[in-house]
């Protein structure tokens, strides 16, 4: 049996105090006072503990840039917790997070962000889909990047994504085993790639079951900037909509429920992240829930390797998830 290697959270939890100051005490950063940093020196060192930035040779820290468009960075948002995730398991291997958000008005002049253009960022993490023409002028800024939740097809970064094409495949195929063969899709397409491999989940599984997909089934969630809209419902209303996210679902529910249908009894929803959690007096949603731990702590190890030195050829990896079945969707009711 091997002996157990002290991490920054053993320390932190013998003082009392947080990884992120215990990090900064070892890395021998500002933000606490010299006691406490004597004290979470000595404890370390009676811990047997030693410092050191994991995969970077002779550097004790990495600050890594975690760069968001701020479209998408609501606080109830799953790149809120994505970024949460980011930083904690960055802290835990004794690196920092620094989180800059991108205004449409930088993405769209090409400016590059502060952590790139100072130099203060060893490495960047981008956490949700720019305009191409922006991610493609910041992998040439010669800073180690990875694209997290999305990827360019020309390869120009390493990418981590969700499974999100098996995810929707697997929730339309579950609605069409419930006996449903009406069933819509709610997302803007052409928003991120993210939603359209989604979409492209939906459309494999309409078309291997030899189901229609009608144009006016597509709805959109959101518009040309990325912020969300209420989508409008078809007055051909399909049985089941499979929508391709969990905050998109809840307004599609919200939709429906004005326009004086009941969900899931006259329509069923689902979702995909299951993220954020919903509340206990509302219907709990159908989802595909990603695997957000390991694909931050993918997107981290490549960040780190590429920091080191890694040469090899930019690649895409895809994390697996699992559908979730809540109470938003039921069978299709007899004679429909």
């Amino acid at each position: 049996m091997s002996e157990h290697k002290p991490s920054m959270r053993d320390i932190a939890r013998a003082v009392g105090t947080s990884a992120v100051t215990v990090s900064k005490a070892l890395a021998g950063k500002s933000g606490m006072s010299d006691a406490l940093r004597e004290k979470i020196l000595k404890t370390a060192e009676a811990m047997g503990y030693v410092y050191g930035g994991e995969g970077i040779p002779g550097k004790p820290h990495l600050d890594i840039g975690i760069l968001v468009p701020e479209r998408y960075f609501a606080p109830d948002s799953f790149y809120n917790e994505m970024y949460r995730v980011l930083v904690r398991q960055l802290t835990e291997k004794g690196h920092f997070g620094l989180l800059e958000l991108l205004s449409t008005e930088t993405e769209e002049a090409l400016t590059q962000p502060n952590l790139v253009s100072s130099g203060r960022a060893d490495g960047m993490i981008i956490l949700g889909e720019p305009t191409k023409a922006y991610y493609r002028m910041l992998t040439k800024s010669g800073v180690p990047m990875v694209f997290l939740d999305f990827y360019d097809e020309r390869g120009t970064a390493d990418a981590v994504v969700g499974d999100n094409t098996y995810g929707t495949y697997r929730l339309t195929n579950h609605l069409i085993h419930e006996g449903h063969t009406k069933i819509g899709f709610v997302g803007n397409r052409l928003a991120t790639a993210s939603i359209m491999d989604r979409y492209l989940g939906y459309y494999r599984a309409m078309l291997t079951n030899e189901l229609e997909i009608r144009e006016h089934w597509i709805l959109q969630d959101r518009g040309v900037t990325g912020g969300l809209v209420m989508p409008e419902l078809p007055e051909d209303m399909p049985t089941a909509f499979v929508c391709n996210c969990d905050l998109t679902a809840r307004m599609m529910m919200e939709a429906l429920r004005a326009a004086g249908y009941r969900v899931p009894e006259d329509v069923s929803v689902t979702g995909f992240d299951d993220y954020p959690p919903g509340n206990e007096s509302e219907t709990g949603l159908s989802t595909f829930r990603i695997d957000t731990e390991g694909m931050v702590s993918l997107a981290v190890k490549a960040v780190i390797e590429r920091c080191a030195g890694s040469d090899r050829h930019p690649g895409r990896t895809v994390v697996g998830g699992e559908p979730v079945y809540r109470e938003s969707d039921v069978p299709l009711r007899t004679g429909e």
